[in-house]
């Protein structure tokens, strides 16, 4: 069974590889290439390339993808080496099917906002799956993994080199919206990550801790912990009640309290990601419902 699990969940990662690649591939043939952005990376350097010698960029992300990829599996392991190696092979290889896309964007500010919300989206995804699409985000993820910043900030940096090298071939009018196109897409990589479904963590302060407990489990089918407490004020025993529910609930939860309940002391807090049982595991024990 945990091996069943296990390989579910390798699976998962890889489509995660995948789905992202796609991503920061579009997002370069459709935003980055067009508006001459060289938005940090290996697909930075590749836009220099092409612009000063006509060099076509999958070719160039390909092979410059090659010595990188070794740095990745020597410094990260062979399980992050697989999927990095199916980053490099997808990246290079939707920017060749792409090249000809009829959808594109010219306009530098268009294609930094907007580039660097898609790039972003896609790498974001990739580093769910605990992969990379080679190039320099091999290298951010290995500047996170010994510095324990996060993707985004290290994907900030290493890409950050890169657009200051590009003074060299472009003004500097585009190279500060290629500046603003990593900040963009540093910034959704986080976001990505770490808010990856509307939850909510409801604290409540009460002295009715049965009625609250009866509407938590029973009408919204979801756990929670009690902790016993002292109110600061008053001096009075009281129970806060740890919820943590989807935003619908949280709504129907709120309309409730406050008719029932009005009384209660509720704090409504954005949690950003939720692992455990009825979020990233089935909600109940050998169902699945």
């Amino acid at each position: 069974m945990k091996e069943t699990h296990k390989s579910k969940h390798v699976l998962k990662e890889y489509f995660f590889v995948i789905i992202g690649a796609v991503l920061v591939g579009l997002a370069y043939n459709m935003f980055l290439l067009p508006s001459k952005l060289a938005a940090g990376g290996i697909s930075g350097v590749s836009t220099i390339l092409h612009e000063v010698y006509g060099v076509e960029p999958a070719y160039t992300q390909f092979l410059i993808n090659i010595p990188l990829f070794i740095v990745g599996w020597i410094t990260m392991g062979k399980d992050f080496s697989g999927k990095t190696l199916v980053g490099t092979f997808c990246v290079p290889f939707v920017i060749w099917l792409s090249t000809d896309i009829p959808i594109t964007v010219t306009n530098p500010f268009l294609g930094s906002l907007y580039g660097g919300i898609v790039l972003g989206i896609g790498l974001g995804i990739v580093y769910k799956g605990n992969g990379s699409t080679g190039g320099t985000a091999a290298i951010a993820q290995i500047v996170k993994k010994f510095t324990g910043l996060s993707s985004g900030y290290s994907q900030l940096i290493v890409d950050g080199l890169v657009v200051a090298a590009s003074l060299i071939v472009f003004n500097l009018e585009l190279t500060l919206f290629a500046l603003m196109c990593i900040y963009v897409s540093s910034k959704v990589i986080d976001f990505v990550q770490l808010r990856t479904s509307a939850t909510k963590l409801i604290l409540i302060i009460t002295e009715e801790e049965e009625k609250v407990q009866s509407m938590i489990r029973d009408e919204i089918d979801r756990g929670l912990t009690k902790i016993r407490s002292v109110g600061g004020y008053s001096n009075q025993n009281k129970t806060m009640i740890l919820c943590v529910t989807e935003q619908v609930e949280a709504i129907y939860l709120k309309k409730k309290l406050q008719q029932e309940i009005p009384t209660a002391f509720v704090v409504f807090i954005n949690a950003s990601e939720i692992l455990g049982r009825g979020f990233t595991i089935d909600k109940y024990y050998g169902q699945q419902l």
